[in-house]
C-alpha cells in the first residue's frame, strides 16, 4: 500500500549546518566542508514534525546529518523508532561511480561503503547510490556503475540495507539506462522514479517505463513565485502509478519558496488522492 514520505530537501532551508563533500583532484581525496545556515528545526526532531502531519516515511539527504558519531545515529535511530515514522532511504548525493579515473571511482566506492554503515547504524531501510555523472550514451561507464553498484549491493547485503538508485544526473537521465542497469541484478538493485528528473518531450512515457520496477516516487512538482504546484502537471504524473500498479512511498519534494511545512501540505493534499 503507498504512503506519503518527505525528503529532508523539503525543508532543507530549515535545516543546517550542512556536511558538504567535495573531490580534491590535487591531492586524491575527498574534502568536508561546513555550510552554516539558521536552523530551525533538527535532524532529531523531523520524525516527530513528520507524525504530527500524518507523513510515514522520511528520507534523509546525507550532507542533512549534522554528524555521524554512533552516539548520534543511535538518537536518531530512536526519533524515528519513537515517532513510528519509517527511515526509508538514506540519500547519498555525492559520488560518481561511472568514473573513468580509477582513483577517484575507488575513492567514492569506499566512501559509498562508509555511508552504508553510517545508514546500518541510522537504521535506514535504503540508501540511494547515484550510478554516475558520465553521458547517458556512454556505454563503458554504464558498465563500469554496474560494476561498482554490484560491490555496494554486496557490501550492503549482510548489513540489512537495500542499495537503490535513481533516474538522478546524467547516466540514469533516460529509462533505457535505469532498466538496463535494474535488469542487471535482477530484483536486487532498487529504484527511485522522480517526476522532476526526466525532461520532456519524453518525460511521461519515461517515467511510465521505469514506474513498474520502483521501489520509490519522488512526487517532485513544478512550483510558481507563491509556492503553489503545477497541479495539472503533478496530476498528469500521479495518473501513471495506477497503471504502473505502483505500491512503495510516495515522497513529497518541496523546493519552492515561502513556508515549507504549508508547500508541503499543498502538495500532500494532492498525492493522497491517489493512494
Amino acid at each position: 500500500m503507498s504512503v506519503v514520505s518527505l525528503t529532508s530537501w523539503s525543508l532543507h532551508r530549515s535545516l543546517g549546518p550542512l556536511q558538504m563533500i567535495d573531490w580534491d583532484a590535487a591531492q586524491n581525496q575527498h574534502v568536508l566542508s561546513e555550510t552554516q545556515q539558521p536552523s530551525h528545526l533538527t535532524l532529531l526532531q523531523l520524525p516527530g514534525r513528520a507524525a504530527e502531519r500524518g507523513i510515514a516515511g522520511l528520507d534523509i539527504c546525507h550532507f542533512h546529518l549534522p554528524e555521524t558519531s554512533p552516539d548520534y545515529l543511535t538518537r536518531l535511530r530512536d526519533a524515528f523508532s519513537a515517532s513510528g515514522v519509517l527511515f526509508n532511504t538514506l540519500l547519498l548525493d555525492y559520488g560518481d561511480i561511472s568514473s573513468a579515473d580509477d582513483t577517484r571511482r575507488a575513492a567514492d566506492l569506499t566512501l559509498s561503503e562508509t555511508w552504508i554503515d553510517i545508514a546500518q547504524a541510522a537504521g535506514a531501510k535504503c540508501i540511494r547510490i547515484v550510478a554516475g555523472d558520465s553521458k547517458p550514451t556512454d556505454a563503458e561507464a554504464l558498465a563500469r556503475s554496474a560494476t561498482g553498484l554490484r560491490q555496494l549491493i554486496e557490501y550492503a547485503r549482510p548489513r540489512g540495507v537495500r542499495v537503490i538508485t535513481e533516474n538522478f544526473r546524467a547516466l540514469t537521465s533516460t529509462a533505457e539506462n535505469c532498466l538496463a542497469l535494474y535488469r542487471e541484478f535482477h530484483g536486487d538493485l532498487g529504484m527511485i522514479a522522480d517526476f522532476g528528473n526526466f525532461r520532456s518531450p519524453s518525460k511521461y512515457s519515461e517515467l511510465a517505463q521505469i514506474l513498474p520496477i520502483a521501489d520509490a516516487v519522488h512526487a517532485k512538482a513544478h512550483y510558481d513565485d507563491a509556492g503553489l504546484p503545477d497541479e495539472p502537471e503533478l496530476r498528469q504524473c500521479l495518473e501513471l502509478l495506477q497503471p504502473a500498479s505502483f505500491d512503495g512511498p510516495v515522497t513529497i519534494v518541496y523546493d519552492g519558496p515561502g513556508d515549507e511545512w504549508l508547500g508541503i501540505a499543498r502538495v500532500q493534499a494532492i498525492v493522497r488522492e491517489y493512494l
